[in-house]
């Protein structure tokens, strides 16, 4: 999952930076308003955190103007302000949550998960359906009951298939995704991911429409499965009444 870093501490923002890519989020750290302004509007990211050091107005100017516009991106907004009424014009600017500093990394994380739950309008850190759910905070895929645990590549696909499932994702935009700007990036890298997910949780359950993209299918992969097991007792049993019926 790909995040966006606004703030221009560089003890400060060094170490969130470091947290967030240790939790496997692909972190964009950019450190000016103008650089910032552009990133927002070019780039698809789950998530920004804006740490409002810099410059509490322009900060607040980058929130409004990007709203504005139709972003919708998550925006955790960070501020060494304890004065209630701060955090009160952040949110209002549009902001999805404010956090005062000092705080642990760790509550920063747990606070992007919640917004990115709120945001796809799940309740828990979930998801997906009993067939097969996706885990936020521990980053585990179920599938049937087991737990498989995932690579940070590996689950920035599946969230990116689960939140939005029967929708096809087109190659473009499942590479930005999960490899960002990665210059280095192998041209079959995303054909090497599906394929050994697929491995993992089943050729059928990630659907290539040729040509489009992919799209997650387990939900009609549930459907014939259920479909395919009702011929077989329907033709036993037109059979044993068949065979009943036959004359001696």
């Amino acid at each position: 999952m790909r995040v966006l870093l606004i703030g221009d501490d560089p003890h400060f923002d060094e170490g969130l930076f470091q947290g967030l890519t240790d939790a496997g989020y692909a972190v964009d750290w950019v450190r000016d308003p103008v650089a910032a302004s552009t990133a927002i509007d070019a780039t698809w990211y789950e998530a920004v955190v804006m740490d409002l050091g810099f410059s509490y107005c322009v900060g607040l100017d980058l929130i409004d103007a990007s709203r504005q516009a139709g972003n919708s991106v998550p925006i955790v907004s960070l501020t060494s302000s304890n004065d209630p009424e701060i955090c009160a014009h952040i949110l209002d600017a549009g902001a999805d949550d404010c956090i005062v500093k000092p705080f642990d990394v760790r509550e920063v994380l747990a606070r992007i998960r919640a917004v990115l739950r709120r945001r796809a309008g799940y309740a828990a850190a979930r998801l997906g359906d009993e067939q097969m759910s996706l885990d936020l905070d521990s980053r585990t895929l179920w599938r049937h009951g087991v737990a498989l645990d995932l690579s940070a590549r590996e689950f920035t696909l599946m969230y990116a298939l689960l939140e939005r499932p029967g929708m096809i994702l087109s190659r473009a935009q499942l590479e930005e995704r999960i490899y960002g700007g990665d210059k280095e990036m192998e041209s079959n890298a995303l054909d090497v991911l599906i394929h050994a997910m697929r491995k993992r949780v089943g050729r059928s359950v990630i659907g290539n429409v040729r040509g489009v993209g992919w799209t997650l299918t387990i939900a009609d992969t549930s459907m014939r499965e259920r479909h395919d097991s009702q011929p077989v007792r329907a033709r036993q049993s037109h059979t044993a009444r068949a065979g009943a019926a036959l004359p001696a």
